[in-house]
């Protein structure tokens, strides 16, 4: 099946989208640096320049593709996504056929460790979490607006060993601590190349204004993840504090990732994407 793309956010994701059609698609991809124009068109997708912070470069959108994978993350302040709702304003001109956003598991907030699936109610805990559920409420007004086939990918820790920060290696190299196992969090994994495989796939199978977790079939406590990883990378083991020293010595950011815990259920994604995991588990992506 022939279409047009338009992808919003072309980094490291939408590369390896672009890799998965392997010029099936006529492909353009946004992008606010010039700079970058080159490196887009060498992948396979026709620049457009413009800024979602800018919504007067925006104008163009509405009229290049029939469908979107909109891979932009949030500005870093505020509890709402402006620019999510400035791309759907562009868009509302001519509304695409599909809309696939890539969200975070983040909107769940602590689970406690249970099994989480999509019907959970949306619990986010922190400013980053609450413009992406946000986004999801304008992405879902949006399609039952337009009649656009709106997906919602909820992911979790994207990985990869030829992604920029996405193999723990040089945590480990650094000597970050973990959590000692009785105060640990479970943890969830997706590796990238899965996650571009399920972008394309839900541009074409997805369920109008439905939600899909993203993720592989581990059921990883964090300091266990990162002890495959010391392993599978000939690195030693990182040490394990208590909560109470993580508190002393660990920075905000590093100790929000330490205070959800949750296992994802991805029945959907199977069943409904029919995505089959080339990395079930770390242990084969890493």
């Amino acid at each position: 099946m022939s279409s047009r793309l338009l992808i919003i956010g072309c980094g490291d994701v939408g590369l390896r989208v672009l890799r998965a059609l392997a010029g099936r698609w006529r492909v353009f991809a946004l992008t606010s640096t010039p700079a970058r124009a080159a490196e887009l068109r060498s992948a396979g997708a026709v620049p457009l320049l413009g800024n979602l912070d800018e919504p007067a470069t925006l104008g163009r959108l509405a009229s290049v593709a029939d469908r979107v994978l909109h891979l932009a993350p949030p500005a870093r302040d505020g509890e709402s996504d402006v620019r999510t709702r400035q791309l759907l304003a562009a868009l509302a001109r001519r509304p695409p056929h599909a809309l696939v956003y890539v969200s975070t598991t983040g909107v769940y907030g602590d689970c406690g460790g249970v099994l989480v699936d999509e019907t959970r109610a949306l619990n986010p805990a922190t400013d980053r979490a609450r413009r992406r559920v946000d986004a999801e409420m304008q992405l879902r007004a949006f399609g039952r607006r337009h009649g656009t086939q709106v997906s919602l990918l909820r992911v979790p820790g994207i990985y990869a060993r030829d992604r920029e920060g996405g193999h723990p290696r040089e945590r480990l190299a650094r000597g970050t601590p973990v959590l000692r196992r009785e105060d640990d969090v479970f943890t969830n994994h997706i590796h990238a190349d899965d996650l571009a495989r399920a972008c394309v796939l839900a541009l074409l199978r997805g369920l109008p204004q439905r939600a899909v977790n993203v993720c592989d079939d581990s059921e990883l406590l964090m300091g266990d993840y990162f002890d495959l990883a010391a392993d599978l990378a000939g690195l030693p083991r990182p040490e394990r504090i208590t909560r109470t020293e993580a508190a002393e010595r660990m920075s905000a950011m590093q100790l929000s990732f330490w205070s959800e815990s949750r296992r994802l259920v991805n029945a959907r994604l199977k069943r409904e994407l029919r995505l089959k995991l080339l990395y079930p588990t770390p242990r084969e992506g890493l």
